[in-house]
């Protein structure tokens, strides 16, 4: 049986965004081809594990603007596929109440009508008995938040873009992009043709832009993914009634640090210092530098005391950062049937759905359903100079 080889677009790349995207472009009867380097499911990415945090407590306003469909999105995509993706925990923001990070946060959740609770110190020790709020320190909970599962959702979307008429294709690493007004891609299965191309290929992006000559200023570091083990089980998890939390600001960490209710392993929080160390993304194990698990320790043995100061558990995850911290949403300045989605920075995983729907629409040359000016490649023109 001869193989498909021409398809009205082609997506690189099938973590959140791409497969959020490849589903979108079914939805509008587009003959599409979901390409993956890697045999699915895997772990090499950044789409891999079984939660992430989803929220509306952004700094940014267009971030909270877009995480309201972006909620209808993912429970669109419960209803079609009858899966659970969704668990309501409500999402804890603390930190210095005269620090930046923290008063952005709670005047974009003021400002755009969250639902939102502030906690007196009173009210937080009462709730969050195994939590320290330290002097000074603020306390909100948005209580839209929750907790996505990862690998579900990856799940769901790949199968309900299969069942669209969608092709996958993994295992099948691109060897070369040929631009024009029909673009050719090269795996080691052969050539494959499209209208236009998609590329959301995460730690792998500019490898994939190289054939075209650009190069974006993304950096690609390695996050210890950690899990501190309840001294007495249950005490932090969902069913206690414990949200996920952020903390904007604590002594020694430059970054926030994130954390999530007991879920994937029983008796184990799932805490992250949001940034890591430099690496090559097919070189990643060669990285083992550990200043954020003695970030993380600190932070624990201070702020939680119901657990153990050191991970029981360390795995890894890839974050592909932008200098700003923002996506990339656009068209290649020169091959605008090229389409780039990249950039997602630790915190893209909650946006795929409307990520997906907005590298969509530039692909099908429709006006985006949001304003892009925030994740344009044009705001880089500087650091692309400084770089070729």
């Amino acid at each position: 049986m001869l193989q498909q080889r021409d398809y009205d677009c082609i997506v690189i790349g099938a973590g959140v965004q791409g497969c959020f995207t490849a589903y979108q472009l079914a939805k509008n009867n587009q003959r599409t081809l979901l390409l993956e380097q890697f045999l699915l499911p895997h772990s090499r990415g950044s789409s891999h594990g079984q939660t992430r945090i989803i929220r509306k407590a952004y700094e940014q306003d267009f971030y909270t603007h877009m995480m309201e469909e972006c909620y209808q999105l993912w429970a669109q995509l419960e209803r079609e596929t009858n899966t659970t993706l969704f668990r309501r925990t409500g999402i804890l923001v603390k930190g210095p109440e005269d620090e930046r990070d923290f008063q952005l946060f709670r005047e974009t959740l003021q400002r755009n009508r969250v639902p939102t609770e502030t906690l007196t110190p009173d009210e937080f020790a009462r709730r969050l008995p195994h939590m320290v709020l330290q002097t000074g320190e603020g306390a909100l909970i948005d209580t839209t938040a929750g907790v996505l599962y990862a690998d579900r959702a990856l799940r769901a979307a790949q199968s309900y873009f299969q069942s669209l008429g969608g092709v996958i294709k993994d295992g099948e690493k691109v060897l070369n992009i040929q631009p024009g007004s029909t673009v050719t891609v090269t795996t080691a299965s052969g050539e494959y043709r499209a209208k236009s191309l998609i590329i959301t290929a995460g730690p792998w992006a500019n490898t994939l832009l190289s054939h075209m000559g650009l190069q974006l200023p993304l950096t690609v570091v390695k996050i210890n993914v950690c899990y501190w083990r309840e001294k007495v089980p249950g005490t932090y998890g969902a069913d206690a009634h414990c949200p996920c939390f952020l903390q904007t600001a604590s002594e020694g960490a430059e970054y926030h640090i994130y954390g999530l209710p007991s879920n994937e392993y029983p008796g184990l929080v799932k805490i992250c210092y949001h940034m890591g160390s430099e690496t090559e993304p097919d070189r990643r194990d060669r990285q083992t530098d550990q200043t954020d698990v003695r970030i993380l320790s600190r932070f624990v043995s201070i702020y939680l005391p119901g657990l153990e100061p050191e991970p029981a558990v360390v795995e890894s995850c890839m974050y592909t950062v932008t200098p700003d911290h923002h996506f990339v949403l656009d068209r290649h300045p020169t091959h605008k049937n090229i389409i780039i989605g990249a950039g997602f920075s630790g915190h893209g995983f909650k946006f795929g759905p409307v990520v997906g729907k907005i590298l969509c629409e530039l692909s099908l040359g429709k006006v985006p359903s949001y304003d892009l000016s925030p994740f344009r490649i044009q705001r880089f023109q500087t650091h692309m100079k400084s770089s070729l």
